[in-house]
């Protein structure tokens, strides 16, 4: 459970109907099968001690008595396993008859959850023999112990305070106000629901996003678990469903009707980083739904991970929702530019084009906004400024391109206005320092903005968003302009993007934008050798599919270093050695601490995903905080 990795599983286990006895033995072998996998949360199907197809045999007292010695196995065989589990039988108090859910952990029943919304109708038929339990709170002797039946109660682990359980059955799910609700509300990061829930033809895709969109909807863990063979198929077969579905995601899943087991690893802490974000999830006053708490233990040590980890959080791994993303993308992009343009009435709009990604897809979207403005391409004026470090490749690479787009194009070099600039300030010829690099990047940025003046227009900037995280910016150079088109699109998506154009434009622009793909990643500000690029910013800064995969888990998540690095290991294994991805994930706190500042003046810019670094909308962080508690958890790796 370190880092907040709890193991889970959902298991259908082999059932004779009525026969309590046998299926107390299968729910065990069960049971210690998902230990031995290390799970820790296990749950079980609704009424699985005596199978949910009892019928009237459920209004016997034989058929309850068997179900509560089939408890006394399950709990009995649970001492000394570190799990908590639930299993469900039907429970007599008073004059009632309950659809329970039994919460079982090292030799102890922790509290009894009855069904809430029992229904009656269709197939089903429960309310001829159960009660709600809407509405109940009681506590009795049940095998020897002290025990709670009540829909309003919590399962907190006392050795992990983020891992706090609820309790649901089947249709509570389905109803109009589920108790999850309510749960969630009081502090469940995890909700189960024990299920039997039939096949029919397509209920298995609504089955699946009910629980997607409840885990959603509740930033929680939702764990899902219908019977399946061996029920009886008088009229109804079962489904087997088990889905395991975690703040909107599925987990995992299986939808054989054979007994079997869905397991994976769930993340707390990330479910409770998620609310803290989410201010409007608090809500003190649904504390008064919960009725009880009880809590358990489980020992604190490394989940083995087998979840999906994406390496690349930015960039579907789909083909085809990839390319939905890029489409989307460059239209929140347009949009934000056309606003800007109408708005100030803008006669062009000027792009820096050094034949590199960021501005090519400056260029891109450019286009598509006077394009959807209905304004001539003519108004677009792409400028190429060519200075010590420019190469024939990039050169030739942004005056095709402008060409082959229609936009108005001109190449004013730069070298002789620095070079007297230098001259101005002192600079020795042969200094390479950061000062030779960065005066470049502000003559560039003093000639568009100049040039927008002139043209009564706006300069397009074009820095991204892993540039931003990374400070990799000359400040008062690349880093300004009159709206930043760019500034929330991370490196490894601006790929993607450009590539996407590349696939539907004509041949000879696909060409160009390929060949542009194809260079390296370059500011071009120390002069080539051999006429090659000798400036290469992922060996500078390191590489960018790292540094996003670390700005997403930092930003958006507000994960440990430790557990990024942690991560980071498990997602790029293969790729990555371990001291590789620790040196880098120093730089980037490093960096990402120091470069604030540059953050903390940023231009306009569109948001287009869930993480970005504006200072007036998601990130606001002080120019000078230190990095030091970051960094010293790295160093003790």
């Amino acid at each position: 459970m370190k880092h907040g990795f709890v193991k889970c599983a959902a298991a259908s286990v082999p059932l004779r109907v009525a026969d309590c006895a046998y299926n107390a033995a299968e729910t065990v072998k069960a049971i210690r099968a998902a230990a031995a996998a290390g799970v820790r949360i296990l749950v079980l199907p609704e009424l699985g001690l005596t199978g949910y197809t009892c019928a009237d045999l459920f209004l016997q007292r034989t058929l309850q008595a068997g179900a509560l010695e089939a408890l006394r196995t399950v709990r009995d065989a649970t001492r000394g396993l570190p799990m908590l589990v639930f299993v469900g039988l039907p429970v007599a108090l008073g004059s009632q008859l309950y659809n329970c859910a039994a919460a079982v952990s090292d030799g102890s029943i922790l509290g009894l959850v009855p069904k809430t919304h029992v229904p009656n109708y269709g197939e089903f038929y429960e309310g001829r023999w159960f009660s709600s339990g809407e509405n109940v709170c009681q506590s009795f002797d049940l095998l020897g112990e002290a025990v709670c039946l009540s829909p309003g109660q919590l399962f907190p682990c006392a050795d992990l305070p983020e891992l706090v359980v609820g309790c649901e059955l089947c249709e509570d799910l389905w109803a109009p106000y589920p108790p999850s609700i309510a749960q969630a509300l009081a502090g469940a990061t995890v909700i189960v629901n024990l299920s039997a829930s039939n096949a029919v033809i397509g209920k298995d895709a609504y089955r699946r996003e009910l629980v997607r969109g409840q885990s959603a909807r509740l930033s929680c863990a939702y764990l899902y678990c219908s019977a399946g063979d061996g029920e009886s198929t008088t009229d109804l077969v079962f489904s087997g469903h088990q889905i395991l579905a975690e703040d909107g995601v599925l987990l995992a899943e299986r939808r054989d009707m054979a007994p079997g087991m869905a397991i994976t690893e769930i993340d707390v802490q990330k479910l409770a980083g998620e609310r803290r974000r989410r201010n409007t999830f608090a809500c003190p006053g649904w504390m008064g739904a919960i009725s009880e708490s009880q809590s358990f233990c489980l020992p604190v040590e490394e989940t083995e991970l087998t979840r999906l980890v994406d390496p690349m959080p930015f960039v579907p791994a789909d083909e085809s929702a990839r390319r939905s993303r890029c489409e989307d993308i460059l239209n929140i992009q347009a949009a934000g530019l056309r606003k800007r343009i109408a708005h100030t009435g803008a006669r062009a709009c000027v792009v820096g084009l050094s034949g590199g990604l960021d501005s090519t897809l400056a260029l891109l979207v450019t286009v598509r906004a006077m394009d959807d403005l209905g304004r001539d391409r003519k108004d677009i004026l792409a400028v190429t400024m060519p200075c010590f470090g420019t190469t024939a490749r990039t050169k030739d690479n942004a005056t095709r391109m402008a060409e082959l787009l229609g936009v108005r194009f001109e190449t004013v070099p730069i070298a002789a206005a620095v070079e007297q600039h230098f001259r101005d300030i002192g600079l020795p010829e042969d200094d390479r320092s950061v000062t030779y690099e960065n005066s470049q990047a502000r003559e560039r940025t003093q000639v568009l903005m100049d040039l927008a003046n002139r043209l009564g227009g706006l300069v397009v900037g074009t820095g991204d968003l892993s540039e931003l995280a990374l400070g990799w910016a000359t400040y008062n150079g690349d880093h300004m302009s009159m709206y930043g088109v760019n500034a929330s699109v991370p490196k490894t998506l601006v790929r993607h993007i450009v590539h996407y154009v590349a696939e539907h434009s004509d041949a000879a622009l696909r060409a160009v934008l390929l060949d542009i793909l194809d260079t390296p990643v370059s500011p071009e500000l120390l002069p080539p050798q051999d006429g090659e690029i000798a400036q290469r910013t992922e060996d500078l800064v390191g590489p960018y599919e790292l540094h996003d995969f670390f700005l997403y888990q930092v930003v958006r998540f507000g994960f440990p270093p430790a557990k990024v690095y942690r991560l980071a290991r498990y997602a790029w294994h293969g790729t990555y050695d371990d001291a590789t991805i620790l040196r880098w994930l120093k730089t980037f706190y490093r960096r990402f601490f120091q470069q604030q500042f540059k953050r903390s003046c940023l231009p306009d810019g569109p948001k287009v995903g869930s993480v970005t670094l504006s200072p007036r909308g998601d990130w606001r962080m002080p120019s000078d905080a230190c990095a030091d508690l970051w960094l010293r958890e790295l160093e003790a790796l």
